[in-house]
């Protein structure tokens, strides 16, 4: 546990490449599902899931990982919760809520996250919109203070108000910009949100019921691991791989063990 975090410590510090994980194709030759489903601790599952990422043709998204996917991967679940809540403290990573599940959140490295709001200030400059130095001010004002995944309306005013003068027109920015979203409970509060991530959120839902209908068609309602990694999903941009990691962790599929490998099943309601 001391490894991980005085690595964790460091992560933010000093390049991917160096932290020793091959973020290229090779890492998909290395890994198959099958060898790779169980990690011993979070921080390895984050970076192997992070470098076998999907690339994603015509969307501009760092690469994320779901906690559904730490939970099969990693067997104890309070483990996993718990060095989440550190890494999040060090501001390795945050964790978003996602609108695809009451229970769906996303995690993005912190340097991925600040890529991600880079990206949608350049678009912001080419398009010459106005109020663009309130990005500058979220970067610095906003994220690195608040690490929890939503915030009320007059804390984000005031955490803003450290970089400037603020009014609605900025709040409004940030919002067009998919860095954050009103919740629908109460109007008061905000999301923070991944820019850009709208279209992989419904390949996600989609993804997941064409995975479930794939397997329910099925006789036994279970196939070969092996075999079943090696499908391609029509209806979303993320790979076989990505979907059964979350399906297995949020229950919806298991796997068991038999002589000849590893046997996804559909989990009995």
């Amino acid at each position: 546990m001391e490894n991980y975090r005085s690595e964790s410590a460091k992560g933010k510090k000093r390049s991917r490449e160096e932290d020793g994980i091959a973020e290229t194709s090779d890492i998909d030759q290395i890994l198959s599902l099958e060898k790779s489903l169980t990690f011993s601790d979070t921080m390895v599952a984050l970076r192997i899931m992070r470098a076998q990422f999907p690339h994603i043709d015509k969307v501009s998204i760092q690469p994320f990982i779901l906690r559904s996917q730490l939970y099969s991967s990693v067997k104890d679940r309070t483990q996993v919760d718990r060095e989440l809540e550190s890494l999040k403290r060090e501001k390795v990573l945050r964790i978003f809520k996602l609108s695809t599940g009451q229970d769906d959140h996303a995690i993005m490295f912190s340097d991925d996250y600040l890529n991600q709001i880079e990206r949608v200030v350049k678009r912001s400059e080419e398009k010459k919109l106005a109020n663009l130095e309130v990005f500058e001010w979220f970067k610095t004002h906003v994220v690195d203070f608040k690490l929890e995944p939503s915030i009320e309306h007059q804390e984000l005013c005031t955490l803003l108000s450290l970089g400037g003068k603020v009014n609605d027109d900025h709040i409004s920015v940030l919002i067009n910009a998919g860095l954050l979203i009103r919740q629908l409970i109460d109007p008061n509060m905000y999301w923070f949100t991944i820019p850009n991530i709208g279209s992989v959120l419904k390949g996600l839902s989609q993804g997941r019921k064409e995975v479930l209908s794939l397997l329910n068609r099925r006789r036994y309602k279970e196939m070969m691991l092996a075999s079943l990694e090696k499908k391609h999903l029509r209806l979303s941009p993320l790979d076989m791989r990505f979907h059964l990691r979350d399906l297995i962790g949020s229950g919806h599929l298991k796997t068991v063990q038999t002589p000849t490998g590893l046997v996804v099943q559909v989990s009995k309601d």
